[in-house]
């Protein structure tokens, strides 16, 4: 078995010339080798795929992307959210409260009353698409300032390279997966700071059928039939309708009766899939966190913080992909052995390996953090509390609005 990742190891890694831990996985469908998966779309509703050598083969072969590394972040900063949900873990948070919301249903009601339509609850620094520098963040407000010109929001606007302390102690997954203040006052010359976690799953050795369809129908168990009309009210309700009825249509059109369906996108088989992931300690050390405002750093406080963010990845990670992978709908993942990590730790020296479950991965969190605070690291365990501003928040009701008066273009 191998050693156990632990904290020394981990801060002699960061410390140290070591360029990256990586994690590299085959996995299989659920189902067995040889079922189908079926990879996200994406523009013209096609599967990204390519030609990529490998090691062991003399000639390139398909491969299909089976999830991004946008996608792959989303999933650590969930399973660190879910994490922090149950108590496990505690990191510093921005959580905007969207609470306008009635139960009643009355979407009249709603409507006069400028309440939100369906609940949003509440959202986070780990749920927002582009952490930090996030819209919603930017729109929300702190006691009824906004939240870029608060006290805690202005210290966003001076961060750097040389001086990434804010994000630490505000929002530290924005320089674990990376993040660009392109909306911020600097506008495109906003801070950017680039992914020190990667990780993609791919397809091996992909056969996508171009010529077959993925057909079939969704069965109604009542049997009704298209020949039988409906006539539908404004308020979405529906009459069945006279025979030769102006303005009649199928019943489909309610959600009733069988639909028959008719695809291109019909999945893919592989060989197998194989995740990688790579946690750059050199993306990480190119960051530097004076304390006190100052703008001078040490070797003690530089460690301690990007130590906390390799062990925040680690974690991440670990959390997210040790027990398998379910994508989507027909793509559940399932790995042929435990996560392990490489430490690259010299040019031709063989790569050592460590063992590490999401228990460890939470202790090792816990025990980086602690060293972090020990330098005098802040480190808040209360999440600072926003709220929507007032046009944001009649941005979201309008949308929702609009969306009860949309149609679904088929039966899911």
């Amino acid at each position: 078995m191998p050693e156990t990742l632990t904290l020394d190891i981990l801060r002699r890694a960061v410390q140290g010339p070591s360029a990256a831990f990586r994690c590299r996985r085959p996995l299989q469908p659920a189902g067995g080798a040889g079922d189908k998966v079926f990879p996200p779309t994406f523009a013209g509703a096609v599967y990204a795929t390519e030609q990529r050598r490998l090691p062991g083969r003399a000639e390139p072969v398909i491969c299909v992307l089976l999830d991004s590394v946008q996608s792959q972040a989303n999933r650590m900063e969930l399973a660190l959210q879910e994490a922090l949900d149950a108590k496990k873990i505690k990191i510093p948070l921005l959580v905007v409260d969207f609470s306008e919301y009635d139960p009643t249903g009355d979407v009249d009601a709603d409507e006069k009353a400028g309440r939100l339509v369906d609940a949003v609850g509440k959202v986070t620094s780990l749920q927002v698409p582009h952490r930090l520098a996030d819209a919603i963040l930017r729109d929300s407000e702190v006691d009824g300032v906004p939240f870029r010109k608060s006290e805690r929001g202005k210290a966003v606007n001076k961060v750097s390279l040389s001086n990434a302390t804010p994000l630490f102690e505000l929002c530290p997954t924005a320089l674990v997966f990376g993040m660009w203040d392109s909306t911020g006052p600097k506008g495109g010359l906003g801070p950017k700071f680039e992914r020190a976690m990667v990780s993609e799953i791919v397809g091996i050795v992909a056969e996508v059928h171009d010529t077959h369809r993925a057909r079939g129908v969704g069965r109604d168990p009542l049997e009704i039939r298209a020949a039988v009309k409906v006539l539908r009210g404004a308020d979405k309700s529906w009459t069945v309708a006279e025979p030769k009825a102006k303005g009649s249509t199928e019943p489909s059109r309610v959600n009733h009766s069988s639909v028959p369906f008719d695809s291109l996108n019909s999945g893919v088989t592989v060989e197998y899939a194989e995740q990688i992931t790579t946690l750059s300690l050199i993306c990480l050390r190119r960051l530097r966190f004076p304390l006190n405002g100052g703008t001078a750093d040490s070797v003690e406080t530089d460690t301690a913080a990007r130590t906390t963010l390799a062990a925040l990845g680690l974690c991440a990670a670990t959390l997210a992909f040790e027990s398998g992978m379910g994508l989507r709908s027909r793509c559940l993942l399932w790995p042929d052995g435990q996560m392990e990590w490489e430490l690259l730790d010299r040019p031709a020296a063989e790569p050592q390996t460590f063992s590490l479950s999401g228990d460890s991965a939470v202790g090792l969190l816990k025990d980086a953090i602690a060293a972090a605070k020990k330098a005098g690291h802040p480190w808040p365990e209360e999440p600072i509390r926003l709220k929507p501003s007032k046009e944001l928040l009649k941005l979201v009701r309008l949308s929702q609005l609009e969306a009860t008066k949309e149609e679904p273009d088929e039966r899911t």
